[in-house]
């Protein structure tokens, strides 16, 4: 999930801390056998680092351009979900009216938008790789966990009982064909923000692109001190690991935020949405219950009166 607090520096430097350790070895040896006058070799600054240095800046801009839009995308198609959550719940508490049996028509409410919380749990674990079953068994009912459990797709599987329970409903004169189709389209946009989500944690960020930076990061390294020798001798060895770790940072932040549904701080904080979903569609379905307890009271009132 996304932090709100500042990253501890341990966790930042922790993600390139063998590659700096690299660098600082390779930076001692090759400065103390310079200053020992071992080798006396010297690449002008303004030469090859300089032109090195550029063509990297370049490409990790664009490299940490498109990991963030990767990465945001996946941001507005969770915003999406939390959007379609809150229609779909508002639909089945107004659509399914008062005016039939109140506890056929409770339970068919209470199932739907149980079921949909549960539906955002389970599309949570399942692009994280995890077990989804765990979340979503205290929301479902026995029939409906069995139900899921023969499906590789748990949250396709939700969905599928969304649809029957809705066709059902219309069936028996729960609701009619335009809220049925109401329904149905906003059934239809959490199937489609499943299939973004998924095309996003499927399609793979070329690794060609990766190995090829990486690559010339080093090479920049490389040729580094032997730019800095004359101009600051033993204090090159900080500066060539302090440059060489701020380059290494960066295209590990790339890495980072291009797979957003890793499970990792910088993800999008899908479990924390799924539980504010969760939130809000709880409070929606108590207030309804709590209206629907106040008409039943008010009808057994009514009924009293005229017995009197």
């Amino acid at each position: 999930m996304l932090l709100k607090n500042n990253i501890p520096i341990g966790y930042v430097l922790g993600k390139v801390k063998y590659d700096s350790a690299l660098v600082a070895m390779y930076a001692i040896v090759v400065t103390v056998l310079h200053q020992m006058k071992i080798f006396n070799f010297d690449i002008p600054i303004g030469g090859v680092p300089a032109i090195l240095g550029t063509v990297i800046s370049l490409l990790l801009a664009f490299r940490s351009n498109q990991a963030y839009d990767r990465w945001w995308e996946a941001r507005i198609v969770w915003g999406a979900i939390v959007n379609d959550s809150r229609s779909f719940a508002r639909q089945v508490i107004t659509f399914i009216g008062n005016l039939y049996d109140s506890g056929s028509t409770g339970e068919l409410k209470e199932r739907l938008i149980k079921r949909q919380i549960a539906w955002n749990y389970a599309l949570t674990k399942s692009l994280r790789k995890q077990d989804p079953y765990k979340d979503i068994k205290r929301l479902l009912s026995e029939s409906d966990f069995e139900f899921v459990k023969a499906y590789d797709n748990v949250p396709n599987a939700l969905l599928k009982l969304q649809g029957m329970d809705i066709n059902k409903a219309t069936n028996e004169g729960l609701l009619n064909q335009f809220q049925q189709i109401e329904l149905e389209r906003t059934l239809t946009k959490q199937t489609d923000s499943m299939g973004k989500c998924e095309r996003i944690k499927n399609t793979v960020f070329p690794e060609t692109y990766t190995l090829y930076i990486r690559l010339a990061i080093y090479l920049f390294i490389t040729v580094l001190p032997f730019s800095l020798f004359g101009l600051f001798g033993y204090i090159s060895i900080p500066l060539v690991i302090a440059i060489g770790t701020l380059f290494l940072l960066v295209e590990k932040m790339a890495v980072h935020l291009q797979d957003p549904f890793e499970n990792k701080p910088t993800d999008t904080p899908m479990s924390t949405i799924s539980a504010k979903i969760e939130r809000d569609l709880m409070q929606m379905w108590l207030d309804d219950r709590m209206d629907d307890q106040k008409d039943d009271a008010k009808n057994v009132d009514r009924k009293m009166f005229y017995l009197l």
